[in-house]
């Protein structure tokens, strides 16, 4: 059996960081620790360490539906798994960070007044007043906390539902973030090769 190492336990970080998102929109600028933290052990290592051992996602995913029987623990459809899925997701995915990124913008340029609204599925507008009180950080700077949040919480119900009707963590299968850290990994891997003639 394997010794709990520290690094099994940041789950926990997960659900703190939803939590303090409820209760102040601000915390959500914490979340990009879970892009850009990936992102760099791939550039830097070159593999996908980031994923297999520090992902508190996947180990709340893990921890819910695995020790917590919170999974119908079946095989997800093919699909999912898929290079056109995947890739599909990933597009996808970065659209709406676009967006979110240009919503910020125009806040910031003065062209759109602050919206505090969470928008669940990139659709459901949830009115979120209470997380924020005007006046306290420039608007724009809200406004991205409210757009960076809606997408990881909505990720995250995509990861939940999944985890319910299939394995628990199938969401790892398809996550944008596992996709680009990996076709970063086999640029870098593919570049090393050139580089030492192999």
């Amino acid at each position: 059996m394997r010794k709990t190492k520290w690094y099994d336990y940041l789950w926990i970080w997960s659900i703190v960081y939803f939590a303090l998102g409820f209760f102040n929109i601000l915390f959500a600028w914490l979340g990009m620790i879970d892009f850009l933290v990936p992102l760099g052990f791939a550039i830097a290592g070159g593999n996908k360490y980031f994923c297999n051992r520090f992902c508190g996602r996947g180990q709340l995913f893990a921890k819910l539906g695995g020790d917590w029987k919170c999974s119908f623990r079946k095989p997800a459809p093919k699909w999912m798994s898929s290079k056109w899925f995947r890739c599909g997701f990933l597009i996808f995915f970065l659209a709406m960070f676009g967006n979110m990124l240009f919503q910020t913008w125009l806040v910031a340029s003065g062209a759109e007044t602050l919206s505090e609204v969470i928008q669940l599925f990139w659709t459901v507008s949830v009115p979120w007043e209470w997380t924020y009180t005007a006046g306290t950080v420039p608007d724009w700077v809200a406004r991205f906390s409210f757009g960076f949040y809606s997408l990881m919480l909505t990720s995250l119900l995509i990861g939940l539902i999944v985890m319910v009707l299939f394995k628990p963590r199938t969401w790892c299968v398809f996550c944008p973030m596992g996709t680009m850290t990996q076709g970063i990994c086999k640029l870098k891997n593919r570049g090393n090769k050139k580089l030492w003639g192999k």
